[in-house]
């Protein structure tokens, strides 16, 4: 697979809702860089990590939190770039926002992800501490 494949059907799978699939994508090093300064930023190592993390945003959304594909997805060497839009709802709080993740792919597994959002202090307002 190339770098683009394998984030295409990692973000394919992730979609579907088929996470077991998704994380397959990861080498076991994974890191996963959540920006901004809420209860869920910071450097998550291993899939372990990663996934007590996006549970945790799905609890506190109770479900509503979704991210989709935004545009297409853009390469540079081992580099893939993919937009996304995400949005959920807590208690009275909205989010619907932009941005883009940043992939780093070797030998066919993702390595490291790093997350960019439109308006980070938006975001951190949204999660809370």
């Amino acid at each position: 697979m190339t770098v683009k494949e394998v984030v295409q059907a990692y973000a394919e799978a992730l979609g579907k809702g088929d996470v077991p699939t998704a994380f397959s994508f990861f080498s076991p090093g994974v890191q996963w860089y959540q920006p901004g300064a809420n209860q869920f930023s910071g450097i998550k190592h291993g899939a372990d990590e990663i996934g007590k993390m996006l549970g945790g945003m799905m609890a506190a959304t109770k479900g509503t939190f979704v991210l989709t594909p935004g545009g297409n997805l853009m390469v540079n060497g081992n580099i893939v770039i993919m937009p996304v839009r995400f949005s959920g709802t807590i208690e009275d709080r909205n989010i619907n926002m932009t941005g883009v993740d940043l992939f780093e792919v070797s030998e066919g597994k993702i390595t490291g992800v790093r997350l960019f959002s439109d308006d980070q202090e938006a975001e951190d307002a949204f999660w809370g501490k």
